[in-house]
């Protein structure tokens, strides 16, 4: 009777989106196909649903008198990136991020990420649409918590985090969300450019590093078309502010990265279990201690301080890897083709097509080159 409703309700909902709706059934199939987790996937169907049905036309949201007049300026901030983003960085001039949808809460998502106590390499998760990723979603809260729970019951290192957008890689129309449509204008230019490359190239495979692949490639064009968005504006004070935000950032991957290695080298090593787990502890520790210093040559600045207050454990070592790792190696990639983006897109295409030992070794010795 339950899946009986549902289905209702998703008929009732579904006029004059006749089309959005079979895409959904069809992706729902194909998810469906060898997998037992059907509650999942049928959280992860309607909650994408329910996402798209909140969609509106950002022009007529501008246009309409109730719209409220700060909203109406945000949108008409995001239209000027959106368009930004498809005449000087070339990423794909579609429909996404010409709608806007407010959710009613402060995160599109939720992603849960584990690893083993005695391991920094994350759990993955394969999907027809995605691949494989080093996280799992959830539209609601609650069952992330729930399926973290279980996780940490199994002996797993967990944490649960909201994210504010994510890109169907082309196969919906993504729309601006409430949930980051007052970010800060650098902000806000960056995630839409991140998420364009998602669009743009995305590795749909199962290889171990397919993640970090992605999501550092992401990154480097998020930072580059923000640099080139605020220089369109002649706003150098933003620039400047933003130059020492990317500056700062840096140093804090590179910590994280660092203690991140030597996480790995203690896992690696002939100690017995108890005394690694001792070690991780301390290491935690001397983590803290560093960026205590770190903190004071910025002169107290606490932007990080959110982060490293969490209960840390392995699962957030892992996941600043995959999305920061091959960032450089991508910023020399970037140099070796002029500056050019057609030129570099083509490069990091023709990097992707390669099989992934082949294209974890070149990543490696960009990273080197650029050390």
């Amino acid at each position: 009777m339950a899946k009986k409703r549902e289905l209702r309700h998703l008929q009732k909902a579904a006029t004059g989106h006749r089309w959005t709706l079979w895409c959904l059934v069809v992706l729902l199939c194909f998810m469906l196909i060898g997998c037992g987790e059907i509650n999942y996937y049928r959280q992860a169907v309607l909650g994408q649903w329910h996402l798209l049905a909140q969609r509106r036309d950002i022009e007529k949201l501008i246009a309409a008198e109730q719209t409220p007049a700060e909203l109406k300026q945000r949108l008409e901030l995001v239209q000027e990136i959106r368009d930004f983003a498809g005449t000087e960085l070339l990423l794909p001039d579609n429909r996404s991020y010409r709608t806007y949808a407010d959710l009613k809460r402060p995160y599109a998502v939720w992603n849960v990420v584990a690893a083993p106590s005695l391991s920094v390499d994350p759990l993955t998760w394969c999907f027809p649409v995605a691949g494989c990723v080093p996280y799992r979603g959830y539209f609601d809260q609650g069952a992330a918590q729930r399926f973290a729970q279980g996780l940490e019951g199994q002996g797993y290192d967990v944490h649960v985090y909201g994210v504010a957008a994510y890109s169907t890689l082309n196969w919906f129309d993504d729309p601006v969300l409430n949930t980051f449509v007052h970010y800060p204008e650098a902000q806000l230019a960056g995630l839409i450019f991140h998420e364009l490359a998602h669009q743009q190239l995305y590795i749909k495979g199962n290889g171990k590093n397919d993640g970090a692949f992605n999501e550092s490639f992401a990154q480097m064009v998020e930072q580059v078309g923000v640099e080139r968005w605020l220089l369109s504006r002649r706003q150098q004070d933003k620039i400047t502010v933003y130059r020492q935000y990317r500056s700062r950032q840096q140093e804090f991957i590179e910590l994280v990265l660092q203690t991140r290695q030597e996480l790995e080298n203690l896992y690696q090593s002939d100690l017995a279990e108890d005394i690694q787990l001792a070690t991780k502890n301390q290491l935690l520790t001397e983590f803290h201690q560093r960026y205590a210093t770190l903190k004071q040559q910025w002169d107290g600045d606490g932007r990080f301080d959110g982060w490293v207050a969490r209960p840390l454990n392995n699962s957030h070592f892992a996941l600043v890897a995959t999305y920061h790792t091959y960032v450089p190696a991508f910023f020399a990639l970037l140099e070796q083709s002029a500056r050019d983006l057609p030129s570099f897109y083509q490069k990091a295409a023709e990097l992707a097509a390669l099989a992934p030992t082949q294209r974890d070794a070149i990543l490696q010795t960009l990273l080197n080159e650029n050390d």
